[in-house]
């Protein structure tokens, strides 16, 4: 009988996001597109069995080279690999990928030193805007390429790669945030529901340690962006608490970083985030947040050392090769829910954007390839826990019910959606004093100290 509680719980979650959240603005009808560089006689996966069609506008590339570098690694990276498979047999060019967990400290080194890669996929905007401002070195978007983004995805992604009111990044892959990872068999077995308010998820977090029990862990380590993933609970929090208009302001640097609204966000993370007993369940106490890697954070619970771990879409690829991903498996998600009724539950969400450093026809075919609907659909269907807010790939492609979850919350057009918000901040901001703060945060700073320091980061 518990069991059914909570896979109506998760049913929930799947089938009545729109009814019950306040999700992302991302809708459009599902008639394939034509304005995709030429591919409307192409098809998105098959490989060698798709039609070719689509390249025939980017030239003769026979024997030609692209250098792609990201954030991506192992295991995410293969799949990501294969994606270019089709487009390296249509074209003859060949695809040299390089992933890093240094990515966002090496890249502008890269640049300034004049061995930029020929594309690179930056999943912070607010580096993409340091790239073009401090280096000018990203290529604009071709006009063909940026038909593809209008075509198929919210106007909201032009903005988001945009800076100074140019185009230069195209979205790539997508990410829904907000999801809480947990393990329904084990919930049906202990008896425990789904939280369907932050009220429910309190008291859930006080039975588990009642019983016995660690109901969370955590881990943030990830090189040089190490803290990263503290503060995506900071931002889903704000949405919940002060609402996307603030987060907006915030964002934008109308109200500073540390205001009393996003202090007391953060306090209320910390409730959870900070609390010894409920954190870190088979990994260690509070500060071993810090040190524990990112992909390891929720493993115990497959292990029954913990129940829940918050994380974003993308954390399926890390489970051990054979967990069941399930509404009824040994894994899945449910949605973060809301905290002040008023504001609902935001889709928190974050993306890639794919710049170009070089002018060369291949280059520019790369980038016009992994911004239409088959190069998307391509990387949907090489599988390994990739979503994409192209509204023309099919939800068949994805095959993990968590990215078919995400890519249907991104279709959904009766939704409001908020890209993460230290991605969105100056880099200096965003992806070091953010980052680097949350770190103090977990190892003991006061929480109006970390956030008074993040605001003396703001440039001037």
């Amino acid at each position: 009988m518990a069991y059914g509680k909570v896979r109506r719980g998760a049913a929930a979650v799947a089938c009545g996001l729109a009814a019950t959240l306040v999700l992302a603005a991302c809708g459009g009808d599902d008639e394939p597109s034509d304005a995709d560089g030429g591919e409307a006689g192409g098809g998105g996966g098959g490989g060698s069995s798709a039609d070719c069609a689509f390249a025939e506008s980017y030239g003769d590339l026979d024997g030609t080279q692209i250098s792609v570098y990201s954030t991506i690694v192992a295991p995410e990276d293969e799949p990501l690999e294969a994606s270019f498979d089709l487009f390296e047999e249509c074209t003859g060019a060949t695809v040299v990928y390089e992933g890093s967990d240094e990515f966002e400290a090496q890249l502008p080194v890269r640049v300034q030193g004049g061995t930029a890669p020929d594309i690179a996929i930056i999943p912070q905007p607010g580096l993409l805007a340091t790239l073009v401002n401090d280096f000018d070195a990203v290529i604009e978007v071709p006009e063909d390429t940026q038909a593809n983004v209008e075509a198929s995805w919210d106007p909201s992604w032009v903005g988001y790669g945009s800076v100074n009111d140019t185009y230069y990044g195209t979205p790539w892959g997508a990410n829904v945030k907000s999801f809480v990872w947990y393990s329904p068999t084990a919930f049906a077995e202990a008896g425990y529901e789904v939280p369907e308010t932050w009220d429910d998820l309190i008291a859930l977090s006080d039975q588990i340690v009642a019983d016995g029990g660690k109901p969370w862990c955590a881990g943030v380590g990830s090189g040089d962006a190490t803290g990263w993933p503290a503060t995506d609970w900071i931002e889903d929090v704000v949405l919940r608490t002060a609402g996307p208009e603030v987060y907006d302001q915030w964002i934008a640097h109308e109200i500073p970083f540390n205001d009393p609204q996003i202090v007391e966000a953060m306090d209320t993370v910390a409730e959870v985030f900070l609390n010894e007993d409920y954190m870190n369940g088979g990994l260690g106490d509070v500060s071993s947040i810090a040190t524990t890697r990112f992909e390891d954070g929720g493993l115990p619970i497959a292990q029954d050392q913990c129940w829940m771990h918050r994380q974003a879409s993308f954390y399926a690829a890390n489970w051990p090769e054979g967990t069941d991903v399930s509404p009824d498996g040994e894994i899945f998600a449910f949605y973060f829910p809301p905290i002040n009724p008023e504001h609902g539950s935001p889709v928190l969400g974050g993306g890639e954007f794919v710049a170009a450093f070089d002018e060369r026809p291949e280059v520019q075919a790369l980038q016009n390839y992994m911004s239409s609907d088959i190069g998307q659909s391509e990387r949907a269907e090489a599988g390994g826990a990739f979503v994409s807010a192209n509204r023309n790939v099919p939800l068949e492609l994805f095959d993990d019910p968590v990215d078919t979850l995400s890519a249907e919350i991104f279709q959904d057009e009766d939704a409001v959606f908020r890209f993460d918000a230290s991605d969105l901040m100056p880099a200096e901001v965003g992806t070091v004093a953010f980052w680097n703060g949350m770190v103090d945060w977990i190892t003991g700073t006061d929480t109006q100290a970390v956030a008074d320091g993040i605001e003396d980061a703001w440039p001037q």
